[in-house]
């Protein structure tokens, strides 16, 4: 789910203009922030199977002075729920982006009707209320995607030397600042944060899974981290080289098309569908597990309210996606709250983390600490740069 989740039209997008522009050179990045996703997710697993709560129950549990619930509720609910209301109309966007062809015209509205078609299998997998079957479905998605992706990056034929430069030898070209808080800010994200912990509790209810917790978490990151990876490498090979500019990411479907024929858009539309599907479905739920946690309602997939606050989100999304409303202050309000959000659940992630009444003797490690608190200074530059760049 994590990996579904991050590997979205943003992330596809953002990986696109890094190989478009800077080559394999920022390839660091990917590997950087894949790294420090696995440690955090691996605590959110671990709070989820140990503890046997969601990050948002913990911050119920840990918070106990009524103005200081007040103001983190608040942030949560922020940037969280209304900032995925946003972010969903660009998931549903992105997942036709290379089924433009297949539009509908309704006066001076032009629309794909595969958007209500993509809404419509998100809202059936959410109601359904069985994690399996959600889970399921998106490694279907994660599995297609990474053999577009992977194919589309070996047909092409990297310069393999350039891409362990690119990845072991961290590099800042000129402009290149913002791309990099692109790439790192794409794959550390705050709701799944919220999501794991609150469907590790789910899948595993002994401590004594959390060997396979671990194993879950490291197998499926990396995998999402390789298809980010694979997206720059496709760029680089089939953009930087040439030195072609790029808009989006549907320009990569041309420089295939030597290899590919006729079916290089097609070829490539896959991939963006599925990214768009799988993120189309997760932004929902973290949306509705985060409220949840932080209300004290029951996180349970077929509870009324747990399905009123998805259904919200994605009804949005849809109607947003549908009428081509580019909701650019309500996304530009979501970049400040996630920039001021994910320090700080940084910071409260590593707090319970040393819990030893939550967790006992599956607290935090030294060496875990400090890892944690290097993320944790990278995501407070990060936040302060996200929302420099948001207001500026």
């Amino acid at each position: 789910m994590v990996a579904a989740a991050f590997i979205g039209p943003g992330t596809v997008t953002t990986a696109t203009l890094s190989g478009a522009g800077y080559g394999y050179t920022l390839l660091w990045a990917v590997l950087f922030s894949t790294l420090a996703t696995i440690l955090l997710q691996e605590m959110a697993a671990r709070l989820g199977v140990a503890g046997q709560m969601g990050l948002g129950e913990a911050i119920r549990s840990k918070i106990s002075s009524p103005w200081a619930r007040i103001v983190a509720f608040g942030l949560v609910l922020a940037a969280i729920l209304g900032g995925n209301m946003a972010y969903e109309a660009g998931n549903l966007t992105g997942a036709v982006l290379g089924f433009n062809q297949w539009q509908w015209h309704i006066g001076l509205m032009r629309f794909s009707p595969l958007l209500l078609l993509i809404g419509l299998i998100a809202f059936l997998l959410l109601y359904s209320g069985r994690y399996r079957t959600i889970e399921r479905f998106l490694v279907l998605l994660v599995g297609t995607m990474s053999i577009v992706f992977f194919a589309s990056a070996l047909l092409l034929s990297p310069d393999w030397g350039e891409i362990l430069k690119g990845l072991f030898l961290p590099a800042l070209p000129e402009k290149s600042l913002l791309v990099v808080v692109g790439l790192i800010g794409t794959t550390i994200v705050p709701y799944n944060l919220f999501l794991h912990a609150s469907t590790a509790s789910k899948r595993w209810q002994d401590p004594a899974q959390l060997r396979a917790a671990r194993w879950d978490t490291v197998i499926s990151v990396s995998v999402g981290g390789l298809i980010t990876m694979a997206i720059v490498i496709t760029a680089a090979a089939a953009l930087h080289s040439t030195g072609q500019t790029v808009e989006n990411a549907g320009d990569l479907a041309r420089q295939l098309q030597p290899l590919l024929g006729d079916w290089a858009p097609t070829f490539l539309a896959l991939g963006f569908l599925a990214a768009g599907l799988s993120s189309s479905i997760t932004a929902p739920l973290a949306a509705a597990f985060a409220t949840a946690g932080v209300l004290g309602w029951p996180a349970d997939l077929r509870s009324g309210r747990f399905r009123l606050i998805w259904m919200i989100v994605l009804c949005v999304g849809i109607v947003f996606a549908l009428i081509g409303f580019k909701p650019i202050l309500v996304i530009l309000f979501a970049q400040v709250a996630n920039g001021m959000l994910l320090p700080v659940i940084v910071g409260f992630l590593l707090w319970v983390m040393n819990d030893r009444k939550l967790l006992g003797k599956h607290i935090n490690t030294t060496t875990l600490n400090i890892l944690g608190l290097v993320v944790l200074l990278v995501a407070l530059g990060l936040g302060m740069k996200g929302v420099i760049t948001a207001l500026f």
